[in-house]
């Protein structure tokens, strides 16, 4: 059974890739004009989605890095390089700023008609970053027991992405643009840390093997 840690290690990461906070602005971006109901709907399809892509790189993601003969531990130094870049760019704002020009494209496209589905679900909720965060916790986890548990940790997470979309406009506010600014780069110093840990933990395997 997975160690208390490692399902505490795998929770942090899971939410900081998914990153609540700096999903509510953009969804309000991408809801506009829409009712309090409307977005509620989208809210739940779009996490709904975004939790069954997740799930299937849980479930698949080891399967699939096996096929194409790549190795988890270099995986998780890739996965870890690219963790890291996405929390430079929360320390730097880069991030927040691409989500936003993805919901205007999507504003433009699609007349907020499937938004549930892009960009909400991919690739704002399960990006490349949360899909990669899905792939090297998922490979840690050694027994089916361990994975089941991942996959409610991961529906948990969700919950709470759901839960924060839905109080998105009042958190928008609580925040403000400072208080933003401040949880965003606190966030993305934690998954700096993480990502590095990823990275070791991945040459380690990569010189053992």
């Amino acid at each position: 059974m997975a160690s208390t840690e490692l399902l505490l290690n795998a929770l942090t990461t899971m939410l900081v890739t998914l990153d609540p906070p700096g999903l509510a602005p953009v969804f309000l971006a991408l809801t506009v004009g829409m009712t309090r109901a409307q977005r509620g709907q989208v809210a739940l399809r779009g996490s709904i989605i975004a939790f069954g892509i997740l799930t299937m790189f849980a479930l698949f993601g080891s399967s699939i890095l096996d096929m194409l003969g790549i190795s988890l531990g270099a995986f998780r130094i890739s996965g870890g390089m690219l963790l890291f870049w996405i929390s430079f760019e929360m320390i730097f704002e880069k991030r927040q700023e691409r989500k936003e020009k993805t919901s205007e494209v999507a504003i433009t496209l699609d007349h907020m008609q499937n938004i549930a589905v892009f960009p909400l679900a991919l690739p704002l909720i399960a990006g490349p970053g949360a899909i990669s965060a899905t792939v090297l916790i998922s490979g840690s986890m050694q027994t089916s027991f361990d994975k089941i548990l991942f996959i409610l940790l991961l529906a948990f997470s969700m919950l709470l992405v759901f839960l924060t979309l839905l109080a998105a406009d009042r958190l928008d506010r609580f925040l403000g643009n400072t208080g933003r600014a401040i949880l965003t780069r606190l966030l993305g110093v934690l998954l700096a840390a993480l990502s590095v840990q990823f990275v070791v933990d991945g040459v380690k395997s990569t010189m053992a093997s």
